[in-house]
């Protein structure tokens, strides 16, 4: 069971970026899915989430209105565009999946990547 993630990098305060993230072996439709994060010195937290129906996303405060979550069941892959993007969005962001009852449970989900690198700078 492995998720990949790709697409980050160090972008300027206000850039954009787009991370997605595949699954090697299930379809992710059977899942919810979502994307966690973790900045150095700081505790893991749910950055934005899918239910495995696709009801009501779930997004941090922090991110409301600047990312946004979505899924190609087709492609199997998960995608988290992200605008506007501000240096306390720095962190290693990691792909998640799993049986949960809700999309604001992703931080607590059991599948996840090796993560991939967001550095914004001012």
């Amino acid at each position: 069971v492995q998720l990949v993630e790709s697409g980050g990098g160090t972008v300027q305060a206000g850039g954009s970026l787009r991370l997605s993230c595949v699954h090697s072996t299930f379809p992710l439709d059977g899942f919810a899915v979502g994307w966690v994060r973790q900045a150095p010195g700081k505790a893991l937290e749910g950055v934005a989430g899918l239910s495995k129906y696709d009801r009501q996303p779930y997004y941090h405060d922090s991110v409301k209105g600047r990312f946004t979550i979505s899924r190609d069941n087709a492609k199997n892959t998960v995608y988290l565009q992200m605008n506007n993007l501000k240096p306390e969005d720095t962190a290693l962001y990691y792909c998640a999946a799993g049986f949960l009852a809700s999309a604001d449970e992703i931080k607590i989900a059991p599948l996840r990547g090796q993560g991939t690198q967001v550095t914004v700078s001012s």
